[in-house]
């Protein structure tokens, strides 16, 4: 018996070449990484431990940071919510912004070492290798002049983070013109995971919508109406409530922050998550909450101490695909 690196032990296995030649007639990735070693097996193992939550029928929390709604990993995002695998969705301010903006916006691909004070003339922003130019962030105004209007004539002058973006997912609808539901195109409303989930039903909460392009929409929508605001305690029930009456939990967590750290908190309410499965690139050893292991969230009763879990280290664009291609093909 050898140790994982989780704490637990598993039965002794010899690493394997891939077959390369085999490699293009496999499409089992789980099978081929499993004992490959390295991140590959890590993959793997999340691929597996998906795969029991599933079968337990987990209550499953995803959550991620805004910059990936930014890169193409939102059509997988999208997907799993048009296919109901997922519960909820815990995110921050940003991954409404860039999904209502590329229902109608086009982000453009530039690289990590630019001239970023010619870009700051031409009003394009970069984050990371993709450029985001000034308009998107016009159009994001309208859209959300409409959405507060829409809220506050009907009453709601309080709305919850989750009652703002299941109203953005019904505004992209509108906007947008629909297909069958069983399609899922890579544009329009349906590439958009707020539209799939409004449609679904699916809570999205977002504790730090204010951290935001729609939280400064906030602030001028605010200047006509002094009476509107946020309340980012109203959705703590609900929250609470799926956590606490669901028989397992389940967490994907693709990177930290207040998304990571909103999931594991609320599950420490019923004695922590019975599966996870973190992606990221962050570092531990600074003890943040964006670099901490699966293991350490053991310590603090997040989750739970013979709970099935695994930490991958790499790029949740390049690990998630790969890790959800089984799943949504």
């Amino acid at each position: 018996m050898i140790g994982t690196g989780n704490g637990k032990v598993c039965d002794k296995m010899t690493i394997k070449d891939i077959d390369a030649a085999g490699w293009a007639k496999d499409s089992d990735i789980e099978a081929s990484y499993s004992d490959s070693g390295f991140q590959a097996t890590n993959l793997s193992r999340g691929m597996s431990i998906i795969r029991e939550m599933r079968k337990k029928k987990a209550t499953v929390f995803l959550t991620f940071t805004s910059n990936l709604i930014a890169s193409g990993l939102r059509g997988i995002v999208a997907e799993m919510c048009r296919q109901k695998f997922v519960d909820c969705i815990i995110t921050a301010g940003g991954s409404l912004d860039h999904d209502l903006i590329k229902c109608k916006m086009k982000y453009e691909m530039g690289e990590f070492v630019m001239d970023d004070a010619k870009l700051h003339e031409k009003g394009i922003n970069r984050l990371g290798n993709i450029l985001i130019p000034n308009e998107c962030y016009e159009y994001l105004e309208g859209f959300m002049k409409e959405t507060y209007e829409s809220l506050y004539s009907s009453g709601n002058k309080m709305p919850a983070p989750s009652e703002i973006a299941s109203k953005i997912g019904e505004k992209i609808g509108e906007k947008n013109s629909e297909k069958n539901d069983g399609e899922s195109s890579k544009s329009g409303a349906h590439g958009s995971f707020l539209y799939w989930c409004a449609k679904n039903k699916i809570p999205v909460y977002c504790p730090g919508i204010t951290d935001s392009a729609i939280g400064l929409q906030t602030y001028f929508y605010k200047q006509k109406r002094k009476d509107f605001g946020i309340d980012v305690t109203k959705d703590m029930n609900g929250l609470a409530q799926l956590a606490m009456n669901a028989e397992k939990t389940g967490g994907i967590v693709l990177g930290g922050g207040i998304s990571k750290h909103h999931a594991i908190g609320v599950n420490l309410l019923r004695g922590g998550f019975d599966y996870a499965v973190y992606v990221t690139t962050a570092s531990p050893w600074d003890g943040s909450l964006s670099g901490a292991r699966t293991n350490e969230g053991i310590s603090w009763g997040k989750i739970k101490e013979k709970a099935n879990h695994v930490t991958i280290d790499c790029d949740a664009t390049i690990a998630f695909p790969l890790m959800m291609k089984p799943f949504l093909a």
